[in-house]
């Protein structure tokens, strides 16, 4: 009988088992509910940490996490920054007539004594470009002394096409600035920024006609302030950019991302001749203040010693019996200048300067052209080993007498 009931047990059997599975595999067929998903770090149990990586974990430093990176910091345009100040920047021709004798045989004197005086000579035209900034509307315009250097005749072109002969008020060689007129009505004027709270990293934009090819601007960041000793200038404190300047941008505006006046372009240090990404501007505090001076007054009045200063080196300082370079070396005095009445000698070591000591000839010169000539400061030197307070009447620095430019 076992045998006959074995065919039927088998089926029984495996329908039991698979309905056991199916039911496992979904129990809402009976009305049960799963278990919810639980996080998936809940499964797991991290084993607990030796003591030595728990004391490591509670010494490690505590770091600041930056906030996601934005693309809103700066404008994608200067669009607008230039729309401001690019009407205000002029592009500045001057020419000057020039006599040249007719054959290079004639330098000779023993042509000459054929022609006395009457030595054919012609007439050349020489004309120089670069470009300047309109700071008033009374026509002001500041540009580079070494634009209008020697002109006869200066004439300015505008951005919206118009174009006059322009005066020259007055020029400052000694920073190479200079200031012209012009007689125009509904002049487009830029603003000056106040240069002590420009910063390296600032957006700047040059803005000028380069080799004559018109209106250009370039874009760049401020790279330096306060550069000097580049032997550019008698007076120098000049903004340093890496936007392209080039010739023909002398006298040109830099301004900021907001269209602000924040220099004078004037100069460029290059191999080649272009721009190598080293361009140096005129801050806008001392244009201005050259500006007010020349319209004013009709000339820079600088606070003036009336000696040549040199800069103490370790050797110099161990020859006057100074332990440190601390001090400039009086190299001459000029005869019945200030210094000269106050009794200074070449040779003296100028230590401090109303209180303050001296370590840089240009940088002394700069502090005492801006004091006002007729002030009396003290100055302590050294001579012949011995310190000595000297009391000093600055008088007004003489102009520099300019040699006209070699005809050619």
């Amino acid at each position: 009988m076992r045998r006959t009931l074995l065919p039927y047990l088998w089926p029984v059997l495996i329908g039991v088992l698979g309905a056991i599975v199916l039911l496992n595999a979904f129990p809402q067929l009976i009305g049960r509910q799963p278990p919810p998903y639980a996080p998936a770090t809940a499964p797991y149990e991290t084993a607990p940490r030796a003591p030595e990586e728990q004391a490591e974990s509670r010494d490690a430093p505590e770091v600041r996490q930056a906030e996601p990176l934005t693309r809103q910091q700066g404008p994608v345009s200067y669009a607008q920054a230039v729309a401001r100040a690019a009407p205000a920047v002029v592009n500045v021709y001057s020419s000057r007539v020039v006599e040249r004798e007719e054959h290079p045989l004639m330098s000779d004197p023993f042509f000459r004594q054929f022609f006395g005086d009457e030595t054919p000579r012609r007439q050349r035209m020489l004309s120089s470009l670069g470009s300047g900034v309109i700071v008033s509307e009374d026509g002001y315009v500041l540009t580079n002394h070494h634009v209008i250097r020697g002109a006869d005749q200066i004439q300015v072109a505008l951005r919206d096409g118009r174009e006059t002969l322009a005066e020259v008020i007055g020029t400052d060689p000694e920073s190479d600035l200079a200031v012209l007129r012009i007689e125009l009505d509904s002049l487009p004027v830029i603003e000056l920024t106040d240069t002590t709270q420009i910063a390296i990293g600032d957006v700047s934009l040059a803005i000028g006609n380069p080799f004559g090819v018109g209106q250009t601007v370039t874009m760049g960041i401020i790279s330096a302030t306060g550069r000097s000793h580049l032997g550019l200038n008698a007076y120098e404190d000049f903004i340093q950019t890496d936007a392209a300047i080039n010739p023909g941008n002398s006298g040109g505006a830099l301004v900021n991302a907001e269209g602000a006046l924040v220099g004078i372009n004037t100069a460029i240090f290059s191999r080649s001749g272009g721009s190598q990404g080293i361009g140096f501007a005129i801050p806008a505090n001392l244009a201005r203040s050259i500006l007010e001076e020349l319209v004013v007054k009709g000339r820079v009045i600088r606070g003036w010693m009336g000696i040549e200063a040199q800069e103490l080196n370790r050797e110099l300082a161990a020859s006057f019996g100074l332990k440190n370079p601390i001090g400039v070396v009086i190299a001459g005095v000029v005869p019945d200048g200030p210094g000269d009445r106050a009794g200074l000698q070449p040779g003296d070591v100028l230590l401090e300067v109303d209180g303050e000591p001296v370590l840089d000839p240009r940088q002394t010169m700069s502090d005492i052209a801006a004091v006002e000539p007729g002030t009396r400061l003290p100055l302590t030197v050294v001579r012949g080993g011995e310190r000595r307070e000297v009391t000093i009447e600055l008088g007004e620095r003489p102009t520099p007498r300019l040699r006209r430019p070699e005809q050619r």
